[in-house]
């Protein structure tokens, strides 16, 4: 029989298995066996063998059959015979190592010569049976080859996992966000990863065995021996450790070092191995990571700094102001010798603020810095308390004469206009002065009666200076108890509304009345708005005090139409800050439904400052009370600094000629330009006109001559309480005409009373 027919009956013998196809195998973990013999009984015979064993058997009759498995199939293990009829077993061993097939080899045949044998370990057979082979042997070597496979195959891929370990571990440690080192037992670099080069510019080559001396800043050294020469390994190792590490300059032959420091966050253990003899650890080296933390330091130095500095004048503030204090008065107190407390208030700052706005005022405000501090002595501190206080100590005085003359340099540099692109801004400044230790030997008193000092000034006309006195703490105090005196005026009803007659001079009658605030002060007596009012804006309580005047004048208002007065207009007069509050619209429009007074009986007076602090602001929250129906008056026309081109935005129905142009009047026949203008101005407008503070026959005259016909003043009427106001109606009622005045002349002359404003 030839070849071709021997493998051809072999392929359909009954007792030879059929070939598995490859794609079996790919998910398969049992061994596989390729059995090659063309033997067919010997064939059948070892695959009924090996069939109750947990392998997948495959059989081939011929060499090429076998080369058709192997080139398809990846088997693990070849039980061959060397005499086949179409090539050698021999050839089929060189075709798996020409091929590179990891399959292990067991060679059977029944050939007795030993060349056989050679020829087949040589070809890295991994054993040799010869036929007839025993059972036993057969499988116990057909385990042996396999079990041995397994480990060399479990060694793989240990070695193969550690391989992708190390790589990882090399990527990890060269990929890292720090620096990581080791050094030996001389504190010479044996391992630095990449990143040294990224933040320092050195090469690992330019480190390894050099002493990490070269890289610490020099005032570090000494902290940086125990960090870099770390032995522990507990608890106690290095942990945080915060140095400066030098920078490399650039390449060349002499490496040099700049100035550039990176600081860093250190943190080392000691590496020891064991010693086996003696029992102990021996030291070997340092292992430390370094984290470059020099942009967090940065942010801390800038947190720092924003913490005790103010952010827009970059001066001290009131922190780091007392912190220099503090220091200042310890001095003091050793060397034995005084120093000067300063507390600066800029006058007219505010309407320069409300005016020019937020933006300009800041810039007034960083140039007022900039001035004050060309003032200062070296040694001296300058600090803005917030808004437009600012303090000053002056440590090391003389006499008080040195701290006179820096006030006094201070009003004189601020003297000098400011310009605010295009805008020239002309202020002044209130200095209090308090000395140590004569006016205060703590930081709290000196900073408080400077403080008092500095509102003296302001009480006696502003743009001065004053040194501290006892007597000022006194006024102080008088102060503070007007204001809870005030705050219990409200609880207790002691404010009081009065009402001072506005006078048609053609008819003679009461055709309108402004409403006055008024204090029964259970000491003091009757008090005028001007006595408590001021007390009251800077206290925070014109908010609930026009609250209730809002009520009150309403609740008078339904006495008054009750006797007859339901034609006549109440003015009120209205606070900047009561205006600003965002609620005052639905307060007054509130307070008229509950009470049901008609807004057209209503006059809200404001002075020209509220137009030019927020004029649009104004004019929305003035638009809504005229579509209610309250008519808008300007008090005090002529004295604000605002200009005509309001009128023709604000829904102004009244003018009112401020009363200092009306006393300006002494003869009737004479020429007040003033006076003619503002009638000039109400008349082109077609503006109603009151003039107030009317106290003289020749005042009235005169007006009336030019054309105001409408007057309020002490030459017809003083403010009166709503008892006595009711009464003046229901007699200009029952008279049918003209209400007489209900004073003496001699009272006339007295001064006017100031009205609810600021």
């Amino acid at each position: 029989m030839n070849v071709s027919a021997a493998c051809a009956t072999a392929a359909i013998d009954p007792l030879h298995a059929p070939s598995v196809p490859s794609q079996q195998f790919d998910t398969d973990q049992l061994p596989r066996i390729l059995l090659v013999d063309d033997e067919p009984r010997l064939l059948s015979s070892l695959y009924e063998l090996l069939r109750e064993r947990d392998y997948h058997l495959v059989t081939a009759a011929c060499g090429a059959e076998a080369l058709a498995h192997l080139g398809r199939v990846k088997f693990d293990l070849v039980l061959l015979d060397l005499r086949l009829p179409d090539m050698s077993g021999h050839d089929i061993m060189d075709f798996i190592n020409e091929q590179g097939i990891e399959a292990d080899v067991i060679v059977m045949s029944g050939e007795v010569g030993i060349d056989a044998a050679i020829g087949a370990l040589k070809r890295g057979a991994y054993d040799y049976l010869r036929k007839p082979y025993s059972r036993e042997e057969l499988l116990k070597t057909v385990a042996n080859a396999l079990q041995q496979r397994r480990l060399e195959l479990a060694n793989l891929r240990i070695a193969s996992q550690l391989e992708n370990s190390e790589k990882l571990y090399r990527y990890l440690v060269d990929s890292s966000p720090d620096i990581i080192y080791t050094l030996n037992h001389e504190g010479r670099f044996t391992f630095v990863n990449d990143r040294a080069y990224q933040l320092l510019g050195f090469a690992r080559e330019d480190l390894i065995g050099k002493h990490y001396s070269i890289l610490v800043h020099e005032d570090d050294l000494e902290r940086a021996r125990y960090a870099f020469n770390e032995r522990r390994v507990d608890e106690r190792a290095s942990r945080n450790v915060e140095l400066r590490l030098k920078c490399h300059a650039g390449g060349g032959a002499d490496r040099t070092f700049n100035n550039t420091l990176m600081t860093i966050s250190l943190n080392a253990i000691g590496m020891h191995v064991p010693d086996h003899e003696v029992r102990k650890l021996e030291f070997f080296g340092t292992y430390g990571v370094a984290r470059d933390i020099t942009d967090r330091k940065r942010a801390e130095e800038v947190i720092s700094y924003q913490a005790y500095h103010d952010i827009l004048t970059d001066l001290p503030n009131r922190m780091l102001f007392k912190d220099r204090l503090g220091l200042a008065v310890i001095q003091a107190k050793r060397k034995m010798t005084e120093l000067a407390v300063m507390f600066i208030d800029l006058d007219r700052f505010k309407l320069v603020n409300d005016t020019l706005g937020h933006v300009k005022g800041d810039e007034l405000l960083q140039q007022v810095s900039l001035r004050l501090k060309d003032c200062l002595r070296r040694g001296d501190t300058l600090a803005r308390q917030g808004g437009d206080e600012f303090t000053i100590v002056l440590p090391e005085l003389r006499d008080r004469e040195d701290a006179k003359l820096i006030a006094d340099k201070f009003l004189e540099c601020l003297h000098q206009p400011f310009d605010l692109d295009g805008h020239e801004v002309h202020i002044s400044a209130s200095i209090g002065i308090a000395i140590y230790p004569g006016d205060g030997e703590s930081i709290d008193e000196l900073l408080r009666h400077a403080d008092i000092a500095m509102y003296q000034v302001k009480a006696l006309g502003k743009n001065g200076h004053s040194f501290y006195h006892n007597s000022m703490l006194d006024i102080s105090h008088q102060k503070i108890a007007l204001e809870q005196s005030l705050r219990k005026a409200l609880e207790q009803n002691e404010l009081e509304m009065y009402y001072q007659p506005q006078m048609d001079v053609i008819t003679g009658r009461i055709i309108g009345a402004e409403g006055l605030m008024r204090w029964n002060h259970p000491q003091r007596g009757l008090l005028t708005a001007g006595e408590f009012l001021p007390f009251a804006e800077d206290n925070g309580l014109m908010l609930p005090i026009s609250d209730w005047m809002i009520g009150a004048l309403c609740r008078d208002l339904l006495q008054w139409n009750a006797a007859g007065g339901d034609t006549i207009r109440l003015s009120l007069n209205l606070s900047p800050q009561y205006l600003d509050r965002g609620d005052f619209f639905e307060k007054m429009r509130g307070a008229l439904v509950r009470y049901g007074i008609s807004p057209a009986q209503i006059e809200v007076e404001i002075t020209e400052n509220i137009c030019i602090r927020n004029p649009q602001y104004a004019i929305e929250q003035l638009n809504k009370l005229c579509q209610l129906g309250v008519s808008v008056a300007i008090d005090d026309f002529g004295t604000g600094y605002s200009s005509l081109s309001y009128l023709h935005r604000f829904p102004i129905h009244t003018i009112k000629i401020d009363q200092s142009f009306v006393k300006e009047i002494h003869d009737e026949h004479g020429h007040y330009p003033v006076i003619l203008a503002i009638i000039s101005i109400a008349r082109g407008l077609g503006l109603h006109l009151i003039a107030e503070g009317v106290e003289t026959d020749a005042q009235a005259r005169y007006l009336k001559s030019n054309g105001c016909l409408t007057m309020q003043g002490y030459l017809y009427h003083r403010p009166i309480a709503l008892s006595h106001f009711i009464a003046l109606l229901r007699e200009q009622d029952a008279a049918g005409g003209s209400a007489g005045p209900l004073i003496s002349p001699a009272v006339r002359s007295a001064p006017h009373v100031v009205a609810l404003q600021s």
